[in-house]
C-alpha cells in the first residue's frame, strides 16, 4: 500500500483526498475507491470528506479534472502545435501512453460516472476538446473542425482503450507507438485528409 498520503496540511483536505483517491484508483481501480477509503488513506475521519464532496461521484469528478489537466500537459509536451502527420502521430502516441501509465486515472476520466455539473471537471474536459479542435484547424484548415475533431479524438481514444484492455499489444512502448503511428497514418490516408505543412 502506498504511504505518501498519511496526513494533510490544514486547509488542504480536498487536495489530500483527491491525491488519496488517485492512489487508490491506480492501485486497485474504481472498485477500491470510496469516500471512506479516501479518508482512511488521507488519515482523516470518515466523515471529513463530506465537508467537501457530496458523494463518490463528486470526488471522481475532482479526480477526473486533475487527469484532464495532466493529459493536456502530456499532449503539449509531445508536440506543442502538431500540424503534420508526424506531429499528429506523436500527440496520439502520448495520449495512448498516458492511458497505459495512468490506467486508474484514465478510467476515472472516461469510464466512470462523474458529475457533469462540476465546473472544474467541465472546464478541464472542454480544454482537451478545444486543444483537439485547435490541432484540426491548423492541420486541416478545409475540414469541418467539429467533425474532424470528433473523428480524431474517437480514433485515438479507441486505440487507448484497445491497448489498455489488452486487445492490442502493449508489452513495450515501441510496440504501442508503432501501432498508433500506423493507425493514424492509415486513417488519414483513407480519408484523404493530409495535414498541411507549416510551410504551405
Amino acid at each position: 500500500m502506498a504511504t505518501s498520503i498519511t496526513s494533510y496540511h490544514h486547509g488542504d483536505l480536498p487536495n489530500a483526498l483527491v491525491r488519496a483517491a488517485v492512489e487508490l484508483l491506480e492501485e486497485g481501480g474504481a472498485a477500491e475507491l470510496s469516500l471512506r477509503a479516501a479518508a482512511r488513506r488521507a488519515g482523516v475521519s470518515t466523515a471529513a470528506p463530506y465537508r467537501h464532496f457530496a458523494d463518490r461521484n463528486a470526488l471522481l469528478s475532482a479526480v477526473a479534472a486533475v487527469g484532464y489537466r495532466e493529459l493536456a500537459t502530456s499532449l503539449a509536451a509531445a508536440h506543442p502545435a502538431p500540424a503534420t502527420a508526424e506531429g499528429l502521430a506523436a500527440t496520439a502516441i502520448a495520449y495512448v501512453q498516458f492511458a497505459l501509465t495512468r490506467p486508474g486515472m484514465f478510467r476515472a476520466m472516461f469510464a466512470e460516472p462523474c458529475d457533469p455539473n462540476s465546473p472544474e471537471r467541465v472546464a478541464a474536459a472542454e480544454a482537451i476538446n478545444d486543444y483537439v479542435k485547435s490541432i484540426v484547424r491548423q492541420a486541416f484548415p478545409t475540414a469541418d473542425p467539429d467533425a474532424m475533431a470528433g473523428a480524431v479524438w474517437a480514433l485515438v481514444h479507441g486505440l487507448a482503450f484497445l491497448h489498455l484492455d489488452g486487445k492490442f499489444d502493449a508489452s513495450s512502448a515501441e510496440a504501442v507507438a508503432d501501432r498508433v503511428r500506423k493507425a493514424v497514418d492509415a486513417v488519414l490516408g483513407l480519408s484523404g485528409q493530409v495535414p498541411v505543412s507549416p510551410s504551405t
